[in-house]
């Protein structure tokens, strides 16, 4: 399928990585957040001189970085401030000063869904934005495809730290809203994408065998723990677990949706593993997708 992205503009998607036992010490919530950036030391040379200390780095100031407006709110009176989902370095708060103004540069640009090419600087949480560029090649969401966008950058912005880069899952949302302005059936896309998140943001998902390394067959019976990963369903596990059969997992392992029976036990498992790894946080559109049964 031709997306229509510019393809100078996005990173080549990188291969697919395996999915790892499930670790719990892996999640997003129990790490430690990566520094961005180390203290330069200075040591002692030959004769008890110090080395002179390394030139500040130009890190402070970022150019042309791919990235997507995932939400924004009013700041002050003329300025808003923006969630972007970028490339390189993940999620960042910018404040895009003057944005409001009726004749601002920015006021047009800063859409969701929208491919920009961003620029900005400063080094505190929230950095200044310097200029953005839309970079077009990607077709508009409407209708049920929009909300389901909305849905999609509420997935981002719950489970993806500031500041921490997800390549691969960048170009899986490049992918995901491509698929959904091009009419693809939304339980597919949103699957695949949940799929996508769940291992990158550090939950990985091993489908294929159980917590004692047997293979998942089709007609097997099974729920997933979210703490260790699949399991031979029994009467003496959570009743909140939900069952699911061994095809289903097979299939969601291959990216495959197409059966109504893994369609309807994928959202099933998806909505409980997400539930779950939110702490029971609701997700607001999620609900608005559910009661228009779409999801």
């Amino acid at each position: 399928m031709d997306d229509g992205t510019n393809d100078a503009w996005m990173m080549p998607p990188a291969d697919d990585r395996p999915d790892d036992d499930f670790d719990a010490s892996e999640r997003p919530a129990a790490r430690v957040a990566k520094k961005r950036a180390r203290a330069s030391t200075s040591s002692v040379a030959e004769g008890g001189e110090k080395r002179p200390r390394a030139a500040p780095r130009s890190d402070f100031r970022i150019a042309e970085q791919p990235g997507f407006v995932l939400h924004s709110h009013p700041y002050r009176e003329t300025s808003l401030i923006i969630d972007v989902f970028s490339r390189d370095y993940g999620r960042v708060a910018l404040v895009a000063k003057g944005a409001k103004r009726p004749h601002s540069a920015l006021r047009g640009v800063l859409q969701t869904f929208q491919p920009l090419g961003l620029s900005w600087s400063g080094k505190g949480e929230v950095r200044t934005l310097t200029t953005a560029e839309w970079v077009g090649g990607m077709l508009p969401l409407t209708g049920d495809a929009l909300l389901c966008g909305f849905y999609v950058n509420e997935l981002l912005v719950k489970f993806c730290a500031r500041e921490d880069a997800h390549p691969a899952l960048f170009n899986h949302y490049v992918l995901t809203l491509s698929r959904l302005a091009h009419d693809e059936p939304a339980v597919q896309v949103l699957r695949s994408f949940e799929r996508v998140l769940l291992r990158e943001t550090g939950y990985a998902m091993n489908l294929m065998r159980t917590v004692t390394r047997q293979p998942v067959v089709p007609e097997g019976r099974y729920v997933f723990d979210p703490d260790r990963g699949v399991r031979e369903a029994s009467d003496d596990l959570p009743a909140q677990w939900p069952v699911i059969a061994g095809q289903t997992l097979i299939d969601m392992e291959r990216d495959d949706y197409t059966s109504p029976q893994t369609a309807a036990q994928s959202k099933t498992l998806m909505r409980f593993l997400l539930n779950h790894y939110l702490g029971g946080t609701p997700l607001a559109t999620r609900q608005i997708l559910i009661d228009l049964q779409k999801l």
